[in-house]
């Protein structure tokens, strides 16, 4: 049998590539003659710069020290392809994770811009920028701040960093911004949130980053300035994906929000994989109604449909009803008897997993 093992990151637990070589590992000690094929994925988020790599050998990885989203040093990785196209991801230089302690109101995504003001430096001709997993809730402000752009009060005075100072933005200067690269910026989301509003990047994800209810009001307000002074389209889906990242450098500097997990399937070659194999294997931390709607589980689920494999999903937990084009499905927790056996040895149950769904899924 040819099998497709097709992850995502089980954020927090276990990368892509990891998650892909344990349930591989275990497929085959059932299965050893079967053709098994890695392909782990993102959706724009946690594991994105890894999923290109893992797909696209020649990829060149630098990594380099950037101010995190509190300030403090972090290391962020991205690549360079053959082609020119760099690929960077957001969680790595101004992720949540990496807080020293919740700061809803000054975290910051400029470390970001220093990536991709780096990889313009290094002869970048395009970039693909996943964006999940952010700190801040700045409208990318940082990250312009980094490639240049200046956001000034009435005094003409620079703003700090953070999303709570963009209340007080009077000007944007783009005189020293860098140029987008000729082949343009794409931008990998995974939501489909407009920048402000009830639905906006403050009032849903502000309070994942620590945000209290007057912190939302002030910082809603604050992107709304943002919007009144660079335009774009702030109602755009996906344009408050990473704290209005994707909202501040698609009306600044011209970048194109796309769905983030469809891209990469397409960027890495999931339909030439997929051609010709009898069961996909994937997963993620938590599969529910919301990994159907732009999340990679819910791409593979419909790209395994046309390809006419079976589908077997792995998750952390499973919440809701399982569709039926899963063919089967396996929540850790249980397999493993709790949450914290789950997540002490991640790469055992997912094995586990794998091994399980190879009889669950063959005959013979």
């Amino acid at each position: 049998m040819r099998v497709v093992v097709a992850p995502d990151s089980f954020k927090g637990s276990v990368t892509a590539d990891d998650a892909a070589r344990a349930l591989a590992r275990g497929w085959l000690a059932y299965r050893p003659g079967d053709d098994v094929r890695l392909l782990p994925l993102a959706d724009g988020g946690e594991g994105t710069v890894d999923a290109f790599a893992a797909a696209l050998p020649d990829a060149e990885r630098r990594t380099m020290t950037v101010p995190g989203p509190d300030g403090r040093p972090v290391s962020a990785a991205w690549l360079l392809l053959p082609d020119g196209t760099a690929v960077l991801e957001l969680a790595q230089s101004s992720g949540l994770p990496l807080m020293g302690r919740p700061d809803p109101l000054g975290a910051h995504t400029y470390g970001l811009g220093v990536v991709a003001r780096a990889a313009l430096a290094a002869g970048a001709t395009r970039l693909v920028i996943g964006l999940g997993g952010s700190a801040s809730t700045d409208g990318g402000a940082g990250a312009l701040r980094a490639l240049g752009l200046r956001l000034q009060d009435e005094g003409g005075r620079d703003l700090p960093l953070g999303g709570a100072a963009l209340a007080d933005l009077a000007r944007l200067d783009a005189t020293y911004l860098l140029p987008a690269p000729p082949g343009g910026v794409q931008l990998l989301v995974d939501v489909t949130a407009p920048l402000t509003g009830p639905a906006g990047a403050a009032a849903v994800y502000g309070p994942q980053k620590g945000a209290e209810a007057a912190d939302v009001r002030l910082l809603d307000g604050a992107l709304r300035r943002l919007a009144e002074l660079a335009g774009g389209d702030p109602d755009e889906p996906g344009a408050g994906a990473a704290g209005g990242t994707a909202y501040g450098l698609a009306a600044v500097w011209g970048a194109r929000i796309v769905p983030g997990a469809t891209r990469i399937a397409e960027l890495v070659g999931l339909a030439d994989a997929l051609a010709g194999a009898d069961v996909v294997l994937t997963g993620e931390g938590r599969f529910d109604e919301t990994s159907l709607t732009g999340k990679v589980v819910g791409t593979l689920l419909q790209a395994a449909g046309s390809a006419g494999a079976s589908v077997g999903v792995v998750a952390g937990q499973i919440g809701g009803p399982v569709p039926g084009s899963v063919s089967a499905a396996v929540p850790l927790v249980e397999l493993a008897g709790s949450v914290e056996a789950a997540l002490s040895d991640p790469a055992r149950w997912l094995t586990e997993a794998g091994e399980l769904l190879s009889r669950r899924l063959t005959r013979d």
